[in-house]
């Protein structure tokens, strides 16, 4: 079913954040889908495009796209304009970057069309202008410019970069954001929060599926949260890990050591020094899982929030990992072991206890067309920035310290893991709470300590199954509720 948005509903969206609302209708727009742009940069067109009442010129938008969106096979063509022709080509594209040590030449990469690094070069008044953008994280979108470099004494010819301009057309206001929240009431807000991320509120059962959908949100929010999910194939983990926002990293396939957590031959951090978080996927298969010292690396990672390696380079990450599997069915079983079928370091509970909480993936309907967004709703690249600039506010979590009453002697990992998903669930839900009595005691512990202690206490089973010497019968820590001023 479509959702059905009332027009106080749309309007008092359009009133709270203006030009950030964008129309979704992912049944319909097959002509965008047919470009595979990731959601951040398809909402960025369609807002371009679509008049006052959600209707798009596919046309102009198509002719946009197709100008400055190539696709891998127009490469070649863009090749020989800017080599044989002398052209300078503008476009939107994934840049990343690299210095070499020993030459101190600057090169760029753009790995959706195959060019690397040897093939290109970024001259110094160019470096200049650009770096501080360029150097915001592994890679970056924007508006690409290449021209071409001559041959000249012995060097080879090569792509140049001639300019670069962030992809970022919209501002982002956390402050306008939490006080637009004070406008809606929590059904409504969910509401918000999965449209933002292309989802029909509508589709799902209840609002508890509603709230296990947006739990898949919690390391977009909060820094250094590492989860596991396991689920039946075809729920959208790798859609919406992979594709609603560019700070973040889904691996699905081949990843070695050196391109995840850090290259020793080029001395180069691995993506997760300069992502929210990293998505492991299809973990029960992946090759890398097999790779003891990448077990290493991940424990120590998931523990102290930084990698030492052998040459003793230190690298600090706030990257949630967040690991994603398919499981047989007579499997998803919280009261059962579950990781039997799981690649080896999930059978030990050094590594089990650096996990906060466990996603339960079969509490969430298969994808189908019902729950796929069709109205007005958040543009997903805002709304990700928006959840990427609340990683860095710490005043929710001294509000979670403020409202929990805390057990004698519990265990610390297991308080500071409630804590963590705790500070995510007020982030996400309630944004507008900036004091410990803005939230009232049941909101606090049925929408964010409560599913807390669940998503842990899964764990704790989980590493009794394992370690029954140490773990079995342990229980989650017995965190309640502090009222304001006790």
């Amino acid at each position: 079913m479509d959702a059905v948005q009332s027009p106080e509903f749309i309007e008092k969206l359009k009133d709270s954040f203006d030009d950030m609302v964008v129309y979704k209708d992912l049944k319909k727009s097959n002509f965008i889908a047919s470009f595979k742009l990731p959601s951040f940069m398809r909402d960025w067109v369609l807002k371009r495009f679509q008049d006052d009442d959600g209707e798009i010129d596919v046309d102009a938008a198509t002719a946009f796209i197709k100008e400055f969106i190539p696709k891998k096979e127009d490469w070649n063509s863009i090749k020989d304009r800017v080599v044989n022709y002398q052209e300078h080509v503008k476009f939107l594209a994934k840049i990343s970057v690299d210095i070499d040590i020993k030459t101190q030449e600057i090169s760029f990469a753009l790995a959706d069309f195959g060019l690397s690094y040897k093939d290109t070069v970024i001259p110094k008044d160019v470096w200049m202008e650009c770096s501080d953008v360029l150097l915001k994280a592994e890679e970056n979108w924007g508006i690409v410019e290449i021209g071409y470099q001559f041959p000249e004494d012995k060097k080879p010819g090569k792509i140049k970069l001639v300019s670069f301009r962030d992809f970022c057309p919209y501002s982002v206001d956390l402050d306008d954001f939490k006080y637009a929240r004070e406008s809606f009431n929590l059904t409504e807000w969910l509401d918000i929060i999965l449209g933002a991320v292309d989802y029909n509120s509508a589709g799902y059962e209840s609002k508890e599926q509603r709230l296990a959908m947006i739990t898949r949100l919690l390391p977009f929010v909060e820094k250094n949260i590492n989860l596991i999910e396991l689920a039946p194939p075809g729920t959208g983990k790798s859609y919406l890990f992979g594709q609603i926002s560019r700070y973040g990293w889904l691996v699905s396939g081949k990843a070695s050591r050196a391109q995840l957590i850090y290259h020793r031959a080029r001395k180069k951090d691995g993506v997760i020094a300069y992502t929210d978080f990293l998505a492991l996927d299809e973990i029960r298969e992946a090759e890398y899982m097999k790779d003891t010292e990448m077990h290493s690396a991940l424990q120590q990672i998931m523990e102290n929030r930084k990698y030492k390696s052998d040459d003793g380079h230190e690298i600090n990450v706030d990257a949630g990992i967040v690991f994603l599997g398919n499981i047989n069915g007579d499997r998803m079983n919280e009261y059962s072991f579950m990781f039997d079928e799981l690649p080896e370091p999930f059978h030990k509970s050094p590594f089990l206890d650096r996990i906060h909480g466990f996603i339960k993936g079969w509490e969430l309907p298969r994808m189908n067309d019902d729950l796929k967004i069709c109205g007005w709703a958040l543009n997903s690249e805002y709304f990700t920035s928006i959840m990427h600039a609340l990683r860095d506010d710490p005043s929710y979590r001294a509000i979670v310290d403020a409202r929990i009453k805390m057990p004698e002697k519990a265990d610390t990992r297991d308080t500071e893991a409630i804590k963590r998903i705790c500070t995510a669930y007020l982030k996400l839900l309630f944004p507008h709470v900036q004091n410990p009595e803005d939230i009232s005691s049941s909101d606090f512990n049925r929408y964010c300590l409560k599913p807390a202690k669940e998503m842990r206490a899964i764990i704790i089973f989980q590493m009794g199954q394992i370690d029954p010497e140490h773990f079995k019968g342990k229980t989650v820590p017995n965190l309640t509720v502090k009222e304001v001023g006790e």
